[in-house]
């Protein structure tokens, strides 16, 4: 071939390349990756001998093979700590940020990168303060990103994969790990090193996702939208035991705090002196709501001694249905700062 032939034949393999290849980019959906840290974005330190933030969210979307084939993906960085050092004041920053995202009508949705210590927290919040009912998806690891063996990758490339497909519209927030969808108001940490750790008890998972696609399960348990405020109330989060005084109760009100979530005992009891300590707060106008460590069912006023969860709703505090405290304790701060915080609005929050 003479050389002004081979020279045109070349540009004419540059054109045709990049036509289809910007062509194909452009048919796919935009999915927008937002990272917060975690172990998903930790190597292990040799000084320390332990993982520490280390990877960026660049670094992290190029990890995952195969991504670009399902979506263009723009990357976010929010933050880089690990989650147990996320508060909530943090988290409605990353609300608001979240929300800014999704109105770009090119967004198809969110993919949230957040450590799974607090995950399951985080998202909840979100799921109450997210105006945009777009897909976000929650994902993390459980093994850093130097392990032998790291879940991050495929995490990444499964929570794109939801985010893109239409079995799992209506969802809300979601917690995606290890092929299993988890609805956020319902999600727990259930084991501190497994892979397999994320699970909504006898809830049950939304959905699964394999080879590509996701299989639906369940539609999402009757969302709450709550107004994100300027500023979030101080509410504390005790939990009673067995001889319990009562003590750190009056403690809490005593600092000036705006509510009180007790995680009970059993279908949400405490003991007699704990009883007297939640009324101390009831009539100082501090909101006390019940929960349970009981992983399954939730509070349930039955018992009528002192402290009994029927004593207790009697006296005027709130039973947490079958929310976690942690999970209690964001509601809970959220809805004390909306128009109408009464008593009886408190109980329709929970009661969800």
């Amino acid at each position: 071939m003479k050389p002004l032939r081979y020279a045109v034949f070349l540009v004419c393999c540059m054109v045709f390349y990049v036509f289809f290849a910007e062509s194909s980019y452009a048919d796919l959906p935009t999915v927008a990756v937002v990272t917060t840290g975690g172990t998903i974005a930790e190597k292990l330190d040799p000084k320390t001998g332990g993982a520490v933030p280390a990877v960026s969210g660049k670094d992290l979307a190029e990890a995952v093979p195969g991504l670009s084939k399902i979506a263009n993906i723009k990357v976010v960085e929010f933050s880089n700590i690990d989650s147990s050092q996320m508060t909530p004041e943090m988290w409605a920053k990353l609300s608001k940020t979240v929300d800014g995202i999704l109105a770009d009508p090119a967004i198809k949705g969110v993919v949230v990168t957040h450590g799974t210590d607090t995950m399951a927290e985080g998202s909840y919040f979100l799921d109450l303060t997210l105006k945009s009912d777009k897909p976000v998806v929650f994902v993390g690891a459980m093994r850093d990103a130097s392990d032998v063996s790291p879940d991050g990758p495929a995490n990444i490339l499964n929570a794109v994969i939801q985010a893109c497909s239409e079995e799992a519209k209506g969802w809300g927030v979601t917690v995606t790990l290890n092929q299993y969808v988890n609805s956020a108001r319902n999600v727990r940490k259930t084991n501190s090193t497994n892979v397999q750790t994320f699970d909504s008890g006898e809830k049950g998972y939304l959905g699964y996702i394999c080879m590509g696609r996701v299989t639906r399960f369940n539609d999402a348990p009757v969302r709450q939208k709550l107004t994100l405020p300027a500023k979030l109330p101080e509410v504390a989060l005790l939990e009673t035991f067995a001889g319990d005084d009562g003590a750190l109760v009056r403690y809490a009100v005593d600092r000036g705090v705006k509510g009180i979530v007790i995680e009970g005992v059993g279908a949400g009891n405490v003991n007699a002196q704990v009883f007297e300590a939640v009324k101390y707060a009831l009539g100082k106008a501090v909101p006390v709501v019940i929960t349970t460590t009981v992983f399954n069912s939730g509070v349930w006023p039955m018992y009528g001694d002192q402290g009994g969860g029927a004593t207790l709703e009697k006296a005027g505090a709130v039973p947490g249905g079958d929310l976690t405290g942690a999970k209690a304790r964001i509601l809970l701060m959220l809805a004390l700062a909306q128009e109408n915080s009464s008593r009886e609005w408190l109980k329709k929050y929970f009661m969800k």
